[in-house]
């Protein structure tokens, strides 16, 4: 006779009946390490692990709860059966600090003694360029990391280039990958590297607390910029690099100029220069002219023919000043059309579009038969397939 099959909802009641009924499970006391540590209105969410297995804990009472990813703890709690997420968790009642977890020891050794060979010194740290054009990420190929760098990008400077080293940001030997890539872009065309991931625990940023890493930025000609993790996550990285954003969004923001305020800034000093030739000018022959006056009402008739002479090069004298401040302003106004020519939005609005993948396309070598484009134009982007490459 075939056997009846039970819902969902009859296997995780009986689930939860199991561990309502066994007396053993209350207020049992736990030991092991934070992590990946959240708090969400009010109610901390959290895993507590040791060496060879993990636990979901949930604590509803979050008022004197000051603990952080690594420290190491002994919890007081149940174990609870949620029948509707189908999900075992550990109902914490009290926590008690039992010393720093390993993971931390381990990242607060590698901080003493990288400090103490001089890898966060700040006479070792070198500024970031001025000049912008080209920038170089040691990230993920997947994630919100890359994209977040590129909206940034694409909003405030959209003709920065970015190159991306793709590696791994967490897990067996990434710290590796993250060394590699920042090493490269060392030695490729980028004005300065940013080294990014997202938030995660202590585990998951752990090749970033890595001595590998940390040589890669120490040796590193180019400025290097760390953006990994939350913003009240730190890192070895972090400390070695030339400057730490908060977040990868942060990042972008510092190292994308806005082409807008730019040319703003530039147009006010612009305006500001004229405005000071021409007060310069007007003063200048304002005095010219009283000290003509002057020395004309010295004469007497006797000195009629010198008067004539003075007259004409006072009429010859304002004729040359006017004749200068017209040329200057006529290659102020060169400069203004310059700018607005050079202004890359001024030539989007003329018909003219950018091509890109991840980066601004220059050439048909950069791109495949099959490849997905975006086609920027003055309103907005369209999406758009390769189908035909000619030279």
């Amino acid at each position: 006779m075939e056997q009846k099959a039970l819902t969902v909802t009859q296997i995780s009641t009986y689930f939860k009946q199991i561990f309502d009924a066994e007396e053993m499970l209350f207020n049992v006391r736990v030991i092991g390490e934070i992590s990946g540590l959240s708090v969400v209105r009010g109610i901390a969410y959290f895993v507590l692990k040791d060496e060879n297995a993990t636990m979901s804990c949930v604590c509803f009472d979050t008022s004197n709860f000051s603990y952080q990813n690594g420290d190491k703890v002994i919890l007081t709690g149940t174990p609870r059966y949620y029948i509707k997420g189908g999900k075992l968790n550990f109902n914490v009642q009290k926590v008690e600090k039992s010393g720093l977890g390993e993971l931390y020891q381990q990242f607060l050794k590698l901080k003493e003694s990288l400090e103490k060979e001089g890898y966060f010194d700040v006479s070792h740290k070198i500024e970031m360029p001025k000049n912008i054009k080209r920038i170089g990420v040691v990230t993920s190929r997947e994630g919100a990391v890359i994209q977040d760098i590129i909206n940034v990008r694409t909003r405030r400077n959209p003709y920065i280039d970015i190159v991306l080293y793709p590696v791994k940001v967490q897990g067996y030997e990434a710290e590796y990958e993250i060394a590699k890539g920042i090493k490269f872009l060392d030695n490729y065309d980028v004005d300065l590297i940013i080294v990014a991931r997202g938030g995660g625990s202590l585990e998951d940023l752990a090749p970033f607390n890595t001595k590998v890493v940390a040589d890669a930025i120490y040796d590193a000609k180019k400025f290097v910029l760390s953006a990994v993790g939350h913003e009240t996550d730190y890192t070895i990285c972090d400390f070695c690099s030339d400057l730490r954003a908060p977040t990868p969004s942060a990042a972008a923001e510092l190292v994308c100029k806005n082409v807008s305020e730019q040319i703003d800034k530039l147009k006010t000093l612009l305006s500001r220069l004229r405005q000071s030739i021409q007060e310069v000018y007007v003063d200048k022959f304002t005095m010219f002219t009283s000290l003509a006056k002057d020395f004309v009402r010295t004469f007497d008739d006797k000195n009629s023919n010198n008067l004539n002479t003075f007259s004409k090069l006072l009429i010859k004298f304002k004729f040359s000043a006017e004749k200068f401040y017209n040329n200057l302003n006529s290659e102020f106004n060169l400069i203004l059309n310059k700018l607005y020519k050079l202004n890359p939005t001024e030539a989007l609005k003329l018909g003219y579009a950018v091509i890109k993948k991840q980066n601004q396309i220059k050439s048909v070598d950069e791109v495949n038969i099959g490849d997905e484009i975006i086609v920027k134009m003055i309103d907005g982007e369209i999406g758009a397939t390769v189908t035909k490459k000619e030279k």
